[in-house]
């Protein structure tokens, strides 16, 4: 629901009363692509904005020249600073924004929680499944999860490209209604379109259906996403992670939320007899969301891959690994995003270059996995969009041809974990050791 169609007012029970303060003060941990169009956004506004980094090539840029920001809906320059420490006597913050990427967040978390107020609360910007995780560090009435909508890339230290459009989903893990939510909710506004949902879980596994396919088989291949999704073979691999990551959230009994509230990842994973099929008028409406999605995205990288070029550690195991230990835990097998798991973790240990090749060297050695046999390039089936130059507005037209109706405009929610920056930059930004210089 939007934010602006429910009462601050009324409040579950259990959830935490609102703060009193007309002005709440704010910390943005990480001045990566997306901490630093977020600080910069909320500077603009006249929020009370503390924007915090370890790294000081990132803080001095900042504290120089300001947030420079262009892309969509882009501010510009903005006057603004950036600090490398938080000292005893800072003042508590009402909310601590956490715009880490997944490997850091954690420590960061432990860095600030002590400047979190009593009725703050911490939000997590992260792609996956972030918030059990701080909310062991902050407390379950203490961590909100905030699905980002759009994409971003530190160009150089403080200068940000806004890669996409898009806005946010808030929540709380327990799906409580919270006033703090509808005041973050107004201040996100200003960044985009902002909703609070009281099913955080459906909509962070929809969104982690998608992470898992297309940030990790971008790391694998090397490329950005239009030119990966104009191969077949790498849309079917995608649709089998996709599928694999429905299929754990639904013996979670977890309810998928459509993404942006078109997107329906329930009708994107593939049925029995998908998997099997050579063709089929389903996989051909599929196949074609794919495809649309890679053209209207085709400047995206992988911000994993990013952090693989940048010696960081990525964050995979938060995407795919998260599908496969709780798949196991269930007993549901999830062949295909151990098998990308690996891929990623070996390029990331210099064991492999990520290119095209690999990516089709994985698709190959999949095959017996999900009962079908490696081939040579596959030809398009009958029932299978080429990908001829045609090929996105014909899959546009197909796929709005389906009964299911599930747009491709608004996969902005895909854009999360992808960047379009030159080498060694970060989508999300980078935080080390709240403790040290590192490199956020």
């Amino acid at each position: 629901m939007s934010f602006i169609d429910s009462s601050p007012g009324e409040r579950a029970p259990g959830s935490s009363p609102a703060r009193a303060s007309s002005a709440p003060r704010i910390l943005v941990v990480g001045c990566g692509g997306i901490g630093g169009i977020v600080a910069a956004h909320l500077v603009e506004q006249g929020h009370d904005v503390t924007a915090f980094t370890t790294n000081p090539i990132i803080a001095d840029a900042i504290n120089a020249v300001g947030f420079r920001v262009r892309g969509e809906a882009s501010p510009g320059t903005v006057r603004g600073r950036a600090v490398r420490e938080l000292g005893p006597d800072t003042r508590p913050f009402d909310y601590v924004l956490l715009a880490t990427q997944p490997p850091q967040v954690e420590e960061a978390a432990r860095g600030v929680v002590a400047h979190l107020a009593e009725t703050g609360a911490m939000i997590c910007l992260q792609n996956g499944l972030c918030e059990e995780r701080i909310a062991r560090i902050a407390g379950p009435e203490r961590t909100f999860g905030a699905i980002v909508a759009w994409g971003a890339s530190m160009v150089e230290p403080g200068v940000y490209d806004r890669t996409s459009s898009g806005g946010f989903v808030l929540g709380r893990i327990d799906g409580a209604g919270d006033p703090r939510l509808y005041e973050l909710a107004r201040i996100l506004e200003a960044i985009g379109p902002t909703t609070v949902t009281d099913n955080l879980a459906g909509a962070r596994w929809s969104k982690l259906a998608i992470n898992c396919a297309i940030s990790s088989l971008g790391t694998v291949g090397g490329d950005r996403l239009g030119a990966l999704l104009r191969h077949r073979f790498v849309r079917r691999l995608a649709l089998e992670v996709m599928t694999e990551t429905v299929q754990v959230s639904r013996a979670l009994g977890v309810r998928l939320e459509k993404v942006a509230g078109t997107l329906d990842l329930d009708w994107i994973a593939l049925t029995d007899a998908e998997r099997t099929a050579a063709g089929s008028p389903g996989l051909f409406a599929k196949h074609a969301l794919l495809l649309a999605v890679g053209a209207r995205y085709r400047r995206m990288r992988s911000s994993m891959l990013a952090a693989i070029e940048r010696g960081r550690p990525p964050a995979v195991d938060f995407l795919n690994g998260e599908v496969v230990t709780r798949g196991a835990a269930l007993d549901v097998a999830t062949p295909i995003n151990a098998a990308v798991r690996e891929e990623v973790l070996a390029i990331a240990a210099r064991k492999g270059k990520p290119s095209l090749s690999l990516l089709r060297a994985l698709f190959d050695r999949t095959r017996e996995l999900v009962g079908t046999p490696p081939s040579s390039r596959p030809p398009a089936a009958p029932h299978e969009p080429p990908a001829t130059a045609e090929g996105p507005q014909a899959a546009a037209d197909a796929h709005a041809a389906t009964p299911h109706r599930t747009s491709a405009a608004p996969v902005d929610q895909a854009a999360g974990p992808y960047e379009t920056s030159a080498k060694g930059t970060s989508a999300q930004g980078d935080h080390e050791d709240v403790q040290r210089a590192g490199a956020s």
